[in-house]
């Protein structure tokens, strides 16, 4: 089913008022008795009150990255409140690289039943499999308590049967970040068609500029144009189609795309030695003016605006990647994705560290913090006041448009893997996009098996 981009375009500007809850006051000392004349004796001192017991909650991110740091700070902020709030409580944050945290360890740890209390969360497959082991926990409740739940614009990632098992952050458009000053310089106008782009490319490979910085080291980067270019080309539904058997990756549309993104590579359209530069290398070329446009994700705008992160900052806009000939050229890879999620073991104790977490980070000063510090895009409905001018530009490439979500959402783990595989085979030019779909078509039909197999158990 299509999504319509009506509530992107509407998260600026709706607004909505959280109902706060006081905080009960501490009761007042009381004041001291007059000493009474000649007492036969002493009256009964008042017992000390009892210290806390002090426990420990973990809470698992992935801000890693010298462009997450602001991010981090708002955390730390989380940290200190709940500690103040909560007697006894240490909250440890742990923090670990994003692919290496999602694909590796929260996956061993949700098979093995011993999840961090809180952690990073992706929606779609994540949660899915997740639920499945009973080991992440339904805060359905929860939200509904804090009356929260239609706060949000979509939930539907971290949804299933009904029942909600985290929280997104905030929402994302991917698309094209472009320096406004080399576009003026070059003669270059922003690009409506394939033709266009191309156009654009071609004038600053000319004039010894790089048309798009990529780090492809880190290869989801390279999924992110890869993942519009094969639904451009296939339709907005071809990756679920193929997780349902209703396509292959080797279907005509898919291959197109495939060969779209393989024909940027050949005519040298990304940074030079893409394939060893990680995703912080390639957003610096952009950052540092050596490189005209990158694609990436609105979670960057903040990091490519900043006049302390960059030089370039005041000349950075905004567009939707261009079509390219496909039927799935009105659409935008634009979801709410990525939060946090909770551990199904916790006890009381921290089911109290959970609650209190959840109404401090999912609330309208967060949310306004987010915004005005990083540009996210908000996942709750409340107007937020003096945001960026690239967070229009970002909005009015959603506009009209279809939205489809990213396709790690959407596909098994060794299939993500395989497709992150294809992706740098790709970008290394080591095949025909073909004979890479072929292989990855093979790993499909693998995973299909494996997934039928245990549904019959």
């Amino acid at each position: 089913m299509k999504k319509s981009a009506v509530t992107m375009v509407s998260l600026l500007t709706v607004g909505a008022v959280l109902a706060g809850c006081s905080k009960e006051a501490a009761p007042s000392a009381s004041s001291p008795t007059p000493a009474a004349p000649a007492a036969s004796t002493a009256p009964a001192s008042t017992p000390a009150p009892e210290q806390a017991k002090p426990f420990t909650v973990k809470l698992r991110h992935i801000m890693v990255k010298e462009t997450q740091m602001k991010e981090l700070d708002r955390m730390k902020g989380t940290k200190q409140r709940l500690e103040e709030s909560i007697p006894g409580l240490t909250l440890e944050l742990e923090g670990l690289e994003e692919q290496v945290h999602r694909w590796q360890k929260l996956r061993a740890e949700m098979s093995a039943g011993n999840p961090p209390t809180i952690f990073n969360l992706f929606g779609g497959t994540d949660i899915k499999d997740f639920a499945k082991t009973g080991n992440l926990l339904d805060i359905t409740p929860i939200i509904d308590e804090l009356g929260i739940k239609d706060q949000f614009w979509n939930l539907s990632e971290f949804t299933v049967d009904g029942k909600v098992y985290g929280l997104p952050l905030a929402g994302f458009v991917e698309g094209v970040f472009y320096n406004k000053k080399l576009f003026a310089d070059n003669g270059v106008e922003i690009p409506k068609d394939l033709a266009g782009l191309e156009k654009a490319a071609e004038t600053f490979n000319s004039k010894g500029i790089t048309p798009f910085a990529l780090g492809g080291k880190d290869a989801w980067v390279i999924g992110m144009p890869l993942n519009t270019t094969w639904v451009r080309m296939a339709g907005t539904t071809i990756t679920k189609d193929i997780q349902d058997g209703k396509a292959k990756w080797t279907d005509p549309g898919v291959v197109a795309g495939f060969e779209k993104f393989q024909d940027f590579v050949k005519k040298g359209y990304f940074s030079k030695n893409a394939l060893g530069l990680g995703y912080a290398q390639g957003q610096n070329e952009f950052q540092t003016g050596k490189a005209a446009m990158i694609f990436d994700g609105a979670w960057a705008a903040g990091a490519f605006t900043d006049p302390e992160r960059t030089p370039v900052a005041a000349d950075v806009g905004f567009f939707g990647f261009p079509g390219i000939g496909g039927p799935g050229d009105n659409a935008v890879n634009s979801s709410f994705s990525n939060g946090y999620g909770f551990s199904a073991k916790a006890n009381e104790q921290e089911l109290k560290v959970i609650k209190a977490f959840i109404k401090d980070v999912y609330s309208k000063e967060m949310q306004t913090a987010q915004n005005k510090e990083d540009s996210w895009l908000p996942s709750m409905k409340f107007e937020i006041d003096g945001a960026k001018p690239i967070m229009k530009e970002i909005m009015e490439s959603t506009s009209g448009k279809d939205l489809f979500p990213a396709f790690d959402s959407e596909v098994p783990g060794k299939v993500n893997n395989a497709i992150q595989s294809a992706a740098q085979e790709l970008l290394g030019n080591k095949g025909s996009a073909a004979d890479i779909l072929k292989k990855l078509q093979t790993v499909q039909d693998e995973a299909n098996a494996e997934a039928a197999a245990k549904a019959k158990k």
